[in-house]
């Protein structure tokens, strides 16, 4: 008996510091619900929100340095503008895990409370690959625009937030739903070569996002109130600062629960991680506090075994990116996406074979050298292009060089020396193989690191499995 009063009481202290966000109301210490919950369900509930809720946490953190935080060297625009960036990714773009250097960026912060919003884009020529890649709060890739998706014709795109209701207006190509109020638009347009910059960067002066009531020339509807962010985290502090929990409240705010979710949202309320609460870690007992630190190594530990698999390649790595249908709500695949590869592609928009060890199982480390070899015939099968990427780790940026080399990529082909027998050859390492092979060179850092490769709009024999990466060969 002296057991369950204990726990009653650990439980009750967990919640008096939860208050709404707006209102600043204390949660009710009396809540029956928290008095069912011990510290071995707590520590269970917490592993579950936060592989549930790091994909939002870290989504938050970075729409709030590209659209909130103007003093943020990464800041992009205002909400429901779009930012071009007439440039490919380089070493000193910081704040995306894993960026690509392929494709020159626009990127648009969707505030989708007031009403909905109409992307007009222009026709483009059929030779060059271009999307819209559209993601929710969760991260989910619920929609596409772009080569594959909708052609290269142009259109006027409309994106309802949860709550709009109303008919298609005229000249509308397509109506698009998204399940949360605040998403992200990404557009990547293919760049040839460094000379064909400048035709890039007219393509991305006529992306144009309009209100819907700007589009049809009518009265705009009240403005919704300004985003009130939550002070975001650093990647280092989301592995370990119970402060997730406030973060993952602050977003679950405009995520209206799904259906299939009721019952699991409910169950994280019993720990107090709930839409629109303050969760105030100093109010934890000692014992709660321990239980919910446990849950967040946990989660952790999961996160490493997937990625073992990941590594090894019984898990692709393009199964953490999709719809929600396609995810089928695996929370732990969805947590995979965020950390190994935030805003990756859908797998047919794009695939990602890595390499983060060599053909023995051995890490890659800048101390050795390695080659990457494709016999004659065996390129990377896309119908856009394919690229091959260097990544430091643990950080996963770009590597600075001499070269100021980041990828190699099949817009380089001519510029590649193939063997006499017509493979093609790639050197993986710190130093200069020698200048007669530098055109093949990927440069990598002094220490560990990790190379991504992709492929846009990939053909059948690579999502079939019909082709095969080869594997990089430690020489």
């Amino acid at each position: 008996m002296k057991k369950k009063i204990l726990v009653f009481i650990l439980v009750v202290i967990t919640f008096v510091g939860c208050k709404k966000v707006n209102k600043a109301e204390e949660i009710s210490s009396s809540n029956q619900d928290s008095a069912k919950v011990d510290l071995k369900e707590i520590r269970e509930i917490t592993k579950e929100a936060y592989i549930y809720g790091f994909p939002l946490v870290d989504n938050t953190r970075i729409q709030y340095a590209y659209f909130v935080d103007k003093q943020n060297p990464e800041y992009k625009a205002p909400w429901n503008t779009i930012r071009n960036i007439p440039r490919v990714f380089t070493s000193e773009d910081k704040a995306v895990q894993t960026p690509n250097s392929d494709t020159p960026y626009s990127w648009i912060g969707l505030d989708l409370r007031s009403e909905p919003v109409v992307f007009i884009i222009p026709p483009i020529e059929k030779s060059r690959y271009w999307s819209l890649q559209l993601i929710d709060l969760y991260t989910y890739n619920f929609a596409y625009l772009g080569s594959r998706a909708t052609g290269n014709g142009g259109g006027a795109f409309m994106l309802t937030g949860p709550h709009w209701k109303g008919d298609m207006p005229k000249g509308i190509t397509k109506v698009i739903q998204c399940e949360t109020d605040i998403a992200l638009g990404i557009i990547r347009t293919q760049l040839f070569n460094a000379g064909d910059l400048k035709n890039v960067e007219k393509i991305q002066k006529n992306y144009v996002i309009k209100t819907l009531s700007a589009y049809l020339g009518k009265p705009a509807p009240p403005k919704a109130k300004p985003l009130d962010f939550v002070k975001p985290l650093t990647p280092e502090e989301q592995k370990k600062s119970l402060e997730f929990f406030n973060n993952l409240n602050f977003a679950l705010q405009f995520c209206p629960i799904h259906p299939s979710e009721k019952d699991l949202r409910a169950r994280f309320a019993k720990i107090g991680i709930q839409e629109g609460k303050v969760f105030n870690p100093a109010s934890l007992s000692p014992e709660v506090k321990n239980a919910m630190d446990e849950g967040i190594k946990d989660a952790w530990a999961e996160m490493a075994d997937l990625k073992k698999k990941v590594v090894t390649g019984e898990v692709s790595s393009g199964d953490g990116f999709g719809t929600r249908e396609f995810l089928k709500n695996n929370y732990l695949f969805r947590m995979s996406g965020a950390f190994l590869g935030i805003y990756g592609n859908s797998k047919e928009e794009a695939i990602y074979p890595t390499y983060y060890v060599d053909a023995k199982g051995e890490k890659l480390n800048g101390k050795n050298r390695y080659i990457l070899k494709f016999p004659p015939g065996q390129l990377p099968p896309a119908n856009s292009f394919w690229s091959i990427t260097m990544y430091d780790q643990p950080a996963s940026l770009l590597v600075a060089n001499s070269l100021n080399r980041y990828l190699l990529n099949s817009t380089m082909l001519g510029q590649f020396k193939k063997d006499a027998d017509g493979s093609l050859t790639f050197f993986f390492q710190s130093d200069s193989p020698g200048k007669d092979k530098e055109s093949n060179w990927l440069p990598s850092p002094k220490g560990d690191f990790a190379s991504i490769m992709r492929l846009y709009w990939p053909k059948e024999a690579a999502l079939n499995g019909t082709w095969k990466q080869p594997q990089l060969v430690k020489i």
